[in-house]
């Protein structure tokens, strides 16, 4: 395979949070995309929201109408799943986070796919070496397309090498999803976390063992990263910001500050004492903050809002 070959025909499994907000990306790309769902019920619906993704960014500018209606021409939806597999160049699966249900669907999906087509895991943090080798005909095809939520607003896509992954495979579905729009970067090693997730849960910790140390409340935790470095880092990155202020004051910060920080193989207690009571996040009214008394749903709205604003802005190549 090469750069220059295009994916005539693609599909999505998963009608979840990230399913059809990767079809809509990849409709956007220009691709015939069936979504496929377990139930017809299910499919329908996945293909309502790819639909809604798509028409949210008609309405704020991001997409042009052109572009926009033929995306979702390109929109389908089905519950065969083995004869959409056997006929798509690219697959993609959006399905729950374990691992041996993922092995079980690359080994069927492996058995039926045309030996050249691509296949892809949206999974987080499994690690795709080990899915891949569930793909016992042709594991070098297999690989991570890890799409940030919300998947039709953020920009980002990682690419995830496993140990038997084609590079130029990783190196097509690059060029694909930037022709998409989207800002894709490969992963050359299988490692927990892969890219992104490595550098937010090394940043998450952290906040925890903030308000564990009695430092700083969560509320004004947030508020030092929306409104300091977080700020700032879509006009330039870690290591261009390190690199503007001078290593020799970069390792001397380093140097100093980090022997101060949260040093645990693992989670602080902190966050295991609010899952032992009962806090576990906003689905359950409580977690840092108090959800029965602020508004989850707005907050989400405040992002898709903030992310739909700074897309019309910056356009990625949409």
């Amino acid at each position: 395979m090469t750069p220059s070959v295009a994916f005539a025909k693609a599909a999505v499994i998963g009608t979840g949070q990230m399913g059809p907000g990767i079809a809509a990306t990849l409709a956007l790309g220009g691709v015939p995309v069936t979504i496929v769902g377990r139930t017809l019920d299910s499919a329908r619906h996945g293909l309502r929201m790819a639909r809604k993704a798509i028409l949210a960014l008609e309405e704020h500018g991001i997409v042009a109408a052109e572009r926009s209606n033929r995306a979702l021409e390109h929109l389908d939806e089905s519950t065969e799943q083995e004869e959409t597999v056997a006929g798509s160049d690219l697959v993609i699966e959006s399905t729950p986070e374990d691992l041996a249900f993922k092995q079980d669907l690359f080994c069927r999906m492996d058995a039926v796919a045309k030996p050249e087509a691509v296949l892809a895991s949206n999974t987080s943090g499994l690690s795709i070496t080990a899915i891949a080798s569930a793909a016992r005909n042709h594991p070098e095809r297999v690989l991570t397309a890890h799409f940030w939520n919300p998947p039709h607003l953020m920009p980002l896509v990682e690419i995830v090498r496993g140990e038997k992954t084609d590079p130029d495979r990783a190196i097509v579905l690059r060029d694909f999803l930037r022709s998409c729009g989207k800002v894709a970067v490969i992963v050359k090693k299988d490692r927990p976390g892969q890219l992104g997730n490595r550098l937010q849960s090394a940043l998450m910790r952290e906040a925890i063992y903030i308000v564990q140390e009695g430092i700083a409340d969560p509320a004004d935790v947030d508020l030092a990263a929306r409104t300091g470095f977080g700020l700032r880092m879509p006009a330039y990155g870690i290591f261009e910001h390190m690199d503007n202020a001078g290593l020799p004051l970069v390792y001397s910060v380093i140097d100093y500050v980090t022997k101060d920080l949260c040093n645990e193989p693992g989670a602080p207690p902190l966050l295991r004492e609010k899952i032992d009571a009962g806090k576990t996040g906003a689905q359950d009214g409580a977690g840092f903050y108090d959800w029965q008394v602020r508004d989850v749903r707005a907050m989400r709205e405040r992002r898709d809002a903030f992310l739909l604003d700074f897309l019309k802005r910056y356009n990625p190549g949409w």
